[in-house]
């Protein structure tokens, strides 16, 4: 029997003997940090074992997680400084409820609105060994639909969608959904004609803080292994450069594992999709063409950056503590059999299941409690080629136009619940779990090819074993 208390939208499942002696000690994706939730809150608890101590510091990153920043001069100073130009007034506001993102609706095959949850980097040929990339000299880094009063938006984002059919070796037709973009209303004139666009859906944000306490030695363990055995799967590290620790460092975080550390990518978040600017980086996200964001007011005083340091700490805090709720159904039949299928066909080389975490690296930004976990992320934390369907062509520091980051699986099951939806990848392109798996390509290729040679009951099987995650 399950204990639960209801919350607002959700409910924790408290983790008793009850739960253990029905679903098993398996179903703590992340060691004593699991919390047992499912509903709409599922993504929002503090990990399970975090001191007394330090949960005021998590309500505290809480609650500037998700309120919105305002246009400077405000009477609310704490949270002024909204733009120039953004995509978010929040970061709750692309991770809603802490979860994942979707792109806009789409009606006769054409987007119907601006996205929010969906943002676009911009890059020209070239290399930054400190930023990866070279941004487009009018539009910077990434593209901001949206503006402060009296400052243009820097454009529209317009998603066509093609549709793909195919058809299984047992004959089931499938449809895939392919989107392009493009852009109008330009408010600086063009971009470079060699510009470099890069779709980037808001992921879930749980077990960040796990994922940062995974060893690097770890992490290159799964390169050499792969390098190792035979078959087409050769998973890379990427190493990028890191505004906190101020060096280079693994990647972990980001699509294309270009972001080290859950700091630089708070930061980085901050300044890119709200305009908020911080110690890491102090500098308004304006190009020298767009005169009117050089010239806006911002919510700096003193000189001082418009996110205090006490105040980033906190936001990335809550971030490193947010808890990977539990599997379900662990003990199902059909999950059981969706496991050995998903390792039969070599998903697990890449998603590896688990990892013992070591040491939190910035003992300031997170908790003891994170370390020395057995965690089941199913990462590799890993570039792989994807193939050239779900290619961007962009690179990113180590990371071609072609390679994507392993993400974790843990808590893909519970996105409908906290979302509403079940858009994956990258881009949002697939709707659900099987349009994801007939994407892979590349190095995933026969991996893909696999599940499609598996009756409908196995594919079924193993798409119900991932939802368990």
């Amino acid at each position: 029997m399950k204990v639960a208390v209801c919350l607002a939208g959700g409910t924790l499942l408290l983790a008793g003997a009850a739960w253990a002696a029905v679903e098993g000690m398996t179903a703590r994706t992340a060691g004593d940090v699991t919390v047992f939730a499912d509903g709409r809150n599922a993504f929002s608890f503090p990990a399970a074992n975090l001191p007394d101590e330090e949960r005021t510091r998590f309500a505290i990153g809480n609650s500037f997680f998700k309120r919105n920043w305002v246009q400077a001069p405000a009477s609310t100073t704490a949270r002024d400084g909204l733009g120039p130009h953004f995509i978010a007034r929040s970061c709750g506001g692309c991770h809603i409820q802490d979860g994942r993102g979707k792109p806009p609706e789409i009606l006769d095959r054409l987007s119907t609105e601006q996205p929010v949850d969906l943002l676009f980097r911009l890059s020209i040929p070239g290399n930054d060994s400190k930023h990866g990339v070279v941004p487009d000299p009018v539009y910077g880094d990434q593209f901001n639909n949206a503006a402060i009063a009296g400052v243009k938006p820097e454009g529209k984002v317009h998603i066509q969608i093609t549709e793909l059919r195919g058809k299984y070796p047992d004959g089931t037709p499938y449809v895939l959904k392919k989107p392009s973009y493009s852009f109008s209303d330009l408010g600086y004139g063009p971009m470079h004609p060699q510009v470099m666009v890069s779709p980037r859906i808001a992921p879930q944000v749980i077990g960040l803080g796990l994922l940062e306490a995974i060893e690097e030695k770890d992490v290159l363990k799964n390169a050499k292994r792969q390098a190792a055995q035979p078959g087409p799967i050769k998973g890379v590290p990427n190493r990028v450069w890191d505004a906190y620790a101020q060096k280079d460092m693994l990647g972990r975080f980001g699509w294309k594992a270009n972001v080290a550390t859950l700091a630089h990518q708070t930061g980085g978040a901050f300044l890119g999709d709200i305009g908020i600017t911080s110690s890491l980086f102090p500098s308004e996200n304006c190009t020298p063409a767009q005169k009117d964001c050089v010239q806006a007011p911002n919510g700096s005083e003193n000189g001082e950056p418009e996110l205090s340091d006490k105040l980033f700490n906190e936001i990335v805090f809550y971030q490193a503590v947010l808890a990977p709720p539990a599997r379900r159904n662990v003990n199902d039949a059909q999950v059981l059999k969706g496991q050995k299928l998903f390792e039969q066909a070599q998903c697990a080389v890449c998603h590896r299941p688990s990892y013992t975490t070591g040491k939190v690296p910035f003992p300031a930004l997170s908790s003891k409690a994170l370390e020395g976990q057995e965690i089941w992320p199913y990462t590799d934390l890993l570039l792989h080629d994807m193939g050239e369907g779900l290619a961007d062509n962009r690179p990113d520091f180590k990371a071609n136009g072609r390679q994507w980051k392993t993400p974790p699986l843990w808590g893909i099951g519970l996105i409908p619940d906290v979302n509403n939806h079940m858009r994956l990848l990258h881009d949002g392109r697939a709707d659900g779990v099987e349009e994801a798996i007939l994407w892979h390509g590349g190095e995933a290729e026969e991996s893909k090819n696999r599940f499609m040679n598996f009756s409908a009951e196995d594919r079924s099987a193993l798409i119900r074993f991932v939802e368990s995650l």
